[in-house]
């Protein structure tokens, strides 16, 4: 009989700790709690007419290949759709250049098996997506992070540690980033440091990943082109685009799609075929819909002026709760579902968090969205989910609770 399991783990798994984020929901059970903490965007925005529509369409006249194995690089429909979706992004790509994922998470769990052995270096901003970070930390890397600025990744960091790495024999793998309204901080990357992180790349020859979840919701400000445009205007070929319709179309449905080199395409594809093998294709079929049929320009300008007034009623309500001398912080970003609140060094959000729920409000505690040496005076904010009521009163929770945690010292 076996009594030790651990020891039969493969050595990637062994001290593997799964998505840390998804543990924190179990504390969210009570009705009362307003949850800022999932990355869910708002039902209301859910096209659930046009699905309706669009699912009886399908059904009605393709069932039985709904019902069967499909292609394992995605549908034909969907890709065409794909195209067309990025050439208003003035990005240039062919059936060859695309792998539909199921899902963005899928995307990055494939980056991570194509690229890292264990013991590689891969660099990424502090802080970062937390979903990202957990799907590289399955292949062991070691991972150097940068601590991100306003206005996007820290050039001149990244190339100091590109050069000691470069003294050492070290080639990083790659360069992982979300320059546009990041998860967790909510900060657009400006265009300089977009063309920066391409000079770095040329220079010391490293791969970037551009994960772009939320890229279409951009509520103020002017649109930023993508690295992989910038690349593709360079002649280059060294970025890779990782994409989902979990944020613009909705979460369910677990469809996106990856973009690169047809080399780099086709290993990812390698690796579909060992693991998910193909996406569901009443899934993509959706998809092409949302994309084709649906009024997808339309919807998405309802989406960014659903979530603009949204954001405003957040910030707004934090500058009335929460005035500045008390030491807490937070970034304005210009797009997306979050923003990125800072207390002052001697509060640790995991403990604060605890608190929180007793003021029936919860967040996700900064220290997640670190891959080493977390900080632990940070936590991110979701305003997309609930209602403007709930925003309001969830700030006046929150701010009663750190104002309380503030008085005891």
């Amino acid at each position: 009989m076996i009594t030790n399991w651990q020891t039969r783990y493969s050595d990637n798994i062994r001290e593997f700790g799964g998505y840390s984020i998804g543990k924190i929901f179990k504390y969210l059970t009570n009705p009362e709690i307003i949850s800022l903490a999932g990355g869910l965007p708002s039902p209301e925005m859910f096209q659930k007419h046009e699905m309706r529509l669009a699912s009886q369409k399908r059904l009605l006249g393709d069932i039985e290949t709904i019902m069967q194995y499909t292609a394992i690089p995605g549908e034909k429909s969907l890709i065409e759709a794909v195209i067309g979706f990025l050439a208003r992004d003035n990005i240039k790509v062919t059936h060859e250049n695309i792998l539909i994922t199921s899902s963005g998470q899928h995307g990055l769990d494939l980056a991570g098996r194509l690229f890292i052995n264990p013991g590689d270096v891969i660099m990424l901003d502090r802080p970062t997506f937390a979903g990202a970070i957990v799907a590289f930390q399955m292949q062991r890397p070691r991972i150097c992070g940068i601590d991100i600025q306003e206005d996007g990744p820290d050039i001149t960091s990244y190339r100091k540690m590109l050069v000691k790495y470069r003294h050492k024999g070290i080639k990083p793998k790659f360069i992982y980033v979300v320059p546009d309204f990041q998860n967790p901080s909510g900060i657009t990357t400006s265009l300089q440091k977009r063309m920066g992180l391409l000079d770095l790349s040329y220079e010391f020859d490293i791969p970037i990943l551009e994960d772009s979840p939320y890229r279409d919701l951009r509520y103020h400000g002017e649109t930023v082109p993508s690295i992989f445009a910038l690349d593709q205007e360079r002649d280059g070929t060294n970025v890779i685009g990782l994409y989902t319709f979990s944020k613009l179309f909705c979460p369910g449905i677990r469809v996106g799609f990856n973009i690169g080199p047809a080399e780099v395409i086709g290993r990812m594809t390698n690796i579909k075929e060992a693991n998910v093998l193909n996406t569901p294709k009443y899934n993509q079929d959706m998809c092409t819909e949302f994309l084709v049929s649906m009024g997808f320009e339309d919807h998405i300008r309802q989406c960014c002026s659903y979530y603009r007034e949204k954001l405003s009623v957040f910030l707004d309500a934090m500058s009335d709760q929460l005035p500045h001398d008390l030491g807490v912080t937070w970034t304005k970003p210009e797009g997306g579902l979050f923003l990125w609140v800072t207390v002052p060094e001697h509060i640790d959000t995991n403990d604060l968090f605890m608190e929180a729920i007793k003021y029936k409000v919860a967040f996700v505690p900064g220290d997640v969205f670190y891959g080493e040496n977390p900080a632990r005076n940070h936590m991110r904010i979701n305003f997309s989910y609930v209602s403007k009521e709930q925003l309001a009163e969830a700030v006046s929770r929150l701010s009663r609770c750190i104002k309380d945690r503030l008085q005891e010292g």
